[in-house]
């Protein structure tokens, strides 16, 4: 990473409630990043949805070129009435991702102090992993099409592409996960119904393990693994998959959290050489957008996980241990059983953190 203590930032905040949780997040990282001798400058871009209907595109041909003079991209949520999903996600996201590499996806399965998982048993010790996620290739090619449209005849080929480069960067980022923490790694598949593609991926995975000392592989049938996420989730350290097994074991992971409002995602390009993007894992949410209620901790979540890819790990902890004390003291939105709005939860964030010594977050 870069070795400045200024940094600029892209904000995207998107559609629907994008625009109502991205300010706390900004408002906490201008204070810790103030406490912490970090200046941010914030290049705001109003890109998403909403623009598409303005424009024709989901954000200027240029787009990309104006992210690539940033340090970091972070993005609220994108969606909105009238836009199929398949536009925006093709048009903004996919696009931003494979342009600057960001091949890993990562979203942490923890449950946060004060938070209870709809699950009736949880570990003592709670819920701490992570899912490592391709994120450039897989089920979400652009190979296939559609012939015959309209017509009786009307046919859709759709084609998975996995590539020994695409498989052996993503396993060994996760196998670097699993050797600083517990050592486990499991890995996501379905081998025994998708004949080349599943297969393909078990045969790297087990070669890039057996290169490895210290971690211990664990292959689960993704049918399987989805049912030991809520019957065992503590047995899990690390856990790699595709992108398509990935996208859907995460929001599962999301709701043993106790609710996907609170989860991020960050789509890392782990050697920093380009931007990486951050964003909370909930949609635009269009049924409560203007209305305030919004939650904005998964905004927040993902504003700690760019400050510890940027390296600033003391502060990430700060803010993590000041959403941990609101949680367990402060004000809740209705996807959490409470009452308050997105603007009370940022401000019980912000007087939390203030309470946080600098350098001395538990």
């Amino acid at each position: 990473m870069a070795d400045h203590a200024t940094y600029r930032i892209a904000v995207i905040p998107g559609d629907g409630i994008g625009t109502e949780v991205m300010p706390p997040a900004l408002e906490l990282l201008e204070q810790v990043g103030h406490d912490h001798g970090l200046q941010f400058e914030w290049r705001h871009l109003d890109w998403g949805c909403e623009y598409y209907t303005r424009t024709g595109a989901m954000m200027p041909e240029d787009g990309l070129d104006q992210l690539a003079e940033c340090d970091q991209v972070l993005l609220g949520a994108v969606g909105y009435p009238g836009v199929p999903d398949h536009v925006s996600l093709w048009g903004l996201l996919i696009p931003i991702r494979r342009h600057f590499d960001q091949y890993v996806n990562l979203r942490p399965v923890r449950l946060l102090p004060g938070l209870t998982s709809p699950l009736r048993t949880v570990p003592e010790d709670g819920l701490d992993f992570l899912v490592v996620r391709e994120n450039s290739e897989g089920e979400y090619s652009e190979a296939g099409g559609r012939m015959f449209r309209g017509t009786p005849r009307e046919m859709a080929v759709q084609e998975s592409v996995f590539t020994r480069h695409g498989i052996e960067r993503v396993v060994d980022y996760a196998l670097d996960l699993a050797q600083s923490r517990g050592g486990h790694l499991s890995s996501a598949t379905k081998s025994n119904g998708i004949i080349h593609t599943m297969p393909f991926w078990d045969e790297v995975v087990r070669e890039r393990v057996a290169a490895r000392e210290g971690v211990q592989l664990r292959e689960y049938h993704v049918d399987a693994l989805a049912a030991a996420f809520v019957l065992d989730p503590g047995r899990f350290d690390v856990v790699v998959a595709s992108n398509l097994f990935g996208d859907i074991l995460t929001d599962l992971g999301a709701a043993l959290i106790g609710s996907i409002g609170i989860a991020p995602s960050a789509n890392l390009n782990p050697a920093g050489e380009k931007p990486s993007m951050f964003e909370p894992v909930h949609g635009s949410a269009p049924d409560i957008a203007g209305q305030g209620l919004a939650n904005p901790l998964g905004q927040v979540w993902a504003a700690v996980m760019m400050l510890e890819h940027m390296g600033h790990g003391d502060a990430a902890r700060r803010v993590e241990t000041a959403m941990g004390t609101v949680l367990s003291e402060g004000a809740r939105t209705p996807d959490l059983g409470g009452t308050a709005t997105t603007t009370d939860v940022g401000r019980d964030l912000l007087q939390a953190l203030a309470e946080v010594p600098t350098g001395g977050a538990a």
